[in-house]
């Protein structure tokens, strides 16, 4: 069973930057896959990036640029920073870990992007 827990949610205007934290309960060195999904009011959870054990990643066309994804196997966390926000980035942004056969998810941090 691994817990996670988001961080680093807020409001920020338009071209703004956050990172967010997602820090898990147990290892992750061995964790084949790690994520954020994000789901705005309205619309379908959708993925926003990963990111594998062995460091590759993969991003949503939306955020491609904007958006980077790294883990810190030491400190058992990921991250999501996040640059040059847009109003259509305002969502709940979920972590998630994939153990096969088991999914994780934690309860989300959520990122208003407005002026």
């Amino acid at each position: 069973q691994v817990q996670l827990v988001e961080s680093g949610g807020g409001l920020v205007q338009p071209g703004g930057s956050l990172r967010l934290s997602c820090a898990a309960s147990a290892s992750i060195f061995s964790i084949s896959v790690m994520g954020w999904y994000r789901q705005a009011p309205g619309k379908e959870r959708e993925l926003v990036a990963t990111m594998s054990s062995r460091g590759s990643t993969t991003y949503t066309n939306s955020v491609k640029g904007r958006f980077t994804i790294s883990r810190d196997n030491a400190q058992n966390t990921i991250y999501l920073q996040m640059n040059s926000l847009k109003p259509e980035d305002t969502a709940v942004y979920y972590c998630t870990a994939i153990a096969t056969p088991s999914t994780y998810w934690g309860r989300g941090t959520l990122v208003t992007v407005s002026s």
